[in-house]
């Protein structure tokens, strides 16, 4: 259902499950924009706009309305829209015809102090806004404290101020609005039933490891990318007296964990896939199909790491790509498509210049999806070709070994079977999908 395209004439419903408040629009813009950005911001308020006067439902509008007041692609609102729905902002329904039917239903954002205190949300606000940004914050939502201790409690309760008489029954009504908030969800990343047997009985409480602890465990392995055995020691080390987990131990221990690996940078979110919105439809098995779908189907991290067989890839090659998709802001399987390239061409070497020069090229022409990034690189490099053969005269002509070029270039690859070589080059990077 995730690659369901997506028309400008599919239709779509509002609904709005909870009350939107002015502080629930100042939580939004303050400390969710900087994590989703300004589109899926924008995104969210338009939805609320579209809803009738009540704020309860919209009427059924196309997906060109959208585009038009927002003044955005389709597939720009639809990466905002996963954004929404990722942070639990938004839950959408679709009903599937001629013209697809989407429901849109809009939840409140989260409480400032559920933010701050926020496994993932926290330290990604942090990390984007950096400590200044982030502190004025703190300040802005922080409550004064105000010292009770020579005060008396004198507040009424409630039955010595009211007595209940006899009086006809009323049924409970569920429909009435109410404030509603939506699940930050993630895949479970952890194998709780290895990390429990492997602490001894002895160590913990019955209650030690409920549902809320290994949602925290789950939200803080994705956040610091802590491999199971990372997160047994964690935990162990984070067990109190009493045989429970002291969540303020873990998280800081995850936290300088991380910190120590990566030289005290603190992690960020980026897509970590190709969207499935800038893919190629399945049911192509050409050789060149394949090769997409590879690009696609592989973080650059992953990709990067097979290239080096298997070996961690060099802080600095790491640095270089982590610049791509955060600061270039360029898609997973674009850089996969200019690692493959610059490897291939430059004895597998990844100049940062180099990569630079293409890099402003292809933003400058809108570069999103891998095929685009195939095509483009291969007529620039038969452009570059054809240029220095027009320059080399007969008296200095000499010998020159041809470069190795990426499979891609072959005029003829959409209809040959990939030899056994290229077909183990691709099983072995496939192979990190799994």
């Amino acid at each position: 259902m995730k690659n369901l395209t997506i028309l400008p004439a599919d239709t779509y419903t509002v609904v709005n499950k909870t009350i939107i408040n002015s502080n629930d629009r100042k939580i939004i813009t303050m400390l969710y924009q900087p994590i989703i950005g300004y589109t899926a911001t924008s995104l969210y308020f338009t939805l609320i706009d579209d809803l009738d006067k009540l704020e309860l439902i919209s009427d059924d509008l196309t997906h060109h309305h959208l585009m038009a007041t927002m003044q955005l692609k389709l597939e720009s609102i639809v990466n905002a829209r996963e954004k929404l729905e990722a942070v639990g902002l938004l839950k959408t329904y679709v009903k599937k015809s001629n013209v697809n039917h989407y429901v849109y239903l809009l939840f409140s954002p989260i409480s400032a102090n559920e933010f701050f205190n926020h496994p993932i949300l926290n330290i990604v606000l942090y990390n984007n806004l950096g400590k200044n940004e982030y502190d004025k914050l703190i300040s802005y939502y922080k409550v004064p404290r105000l010292s009770l201790k020579n005060y008396e409690d004198i507040t009424s309760k409630f039955d010595e101020v009211f007595t209940t008489v006899p009086n006809r029954s009323i049924e409970l009504n569920e429909d009435i609005a109410s404030k509603n908030k939506n699940e930050l969800y993630l895949e479970k990343c952890i194998d709780f039933n290895m990390l429990i047997s492997s602490i001894p009985t002895s160590m913990v409480n019955d209650k030690c490891f409920t549902e809320d602890v290994k949602n925290l465990i789950n939200a803080l392995a994705f956040t610091y990318n802590l491999d199971d055995n990372v997160i047994i020691s964690l935990v162990r080390n984070s067990i109190n007296e009493k045989g429970l987990i002291d969540k303020t131990i873990l998280r800081k221990s995850a936290r300088n964990y991380y910190q120590f690996e990566e030289s005290g940078k603190l992690p960020t979110l980026i897509y970590n896939k190709q969207p499935d919105y800038l893919k190629k439809p399945e049911g192509d098995n050409s050789k060149w199909a394949k090769m997409v779908y590879t690009f696609e189907n592989i973080t650059p991290y992953d990709f990067l790491k097979a290239k080096y067989k298997g070996a961690e890839p060099t802080t600095r090659d790491l640095k270089l790509v982590e610049n791509l998709l955060i600061d270039q802001k360029l898609s997973p399987g674009v850089v996969n498509v200019l690692l493959a390239y610059v490897l291939k061409v430059n004895n597998q070497k990844l100049n940062k210049n180099f990569i630079e020069s293409i890099v402003g090229q292809w933003k400058r022409l809108n570069i999103e999806t891998v095929e685009d990034a195939m095509k483009i690189t291969e007529k620039e490099h038969k452009k570059m070709k054809k240029i220095m053969n027009k320059n080399t005269t007969p008296k200095t002509t000499k010998i020159v070994k041809e470069e190795p070029l990426p499979a891609w270039f072959d005029k003829n690859i959409e209809n040959e079977n990939p030899t056994e070589e290229e077909k183990e080059e691709l099983e072995s990077i496939l192979k990190e999908l799994v």
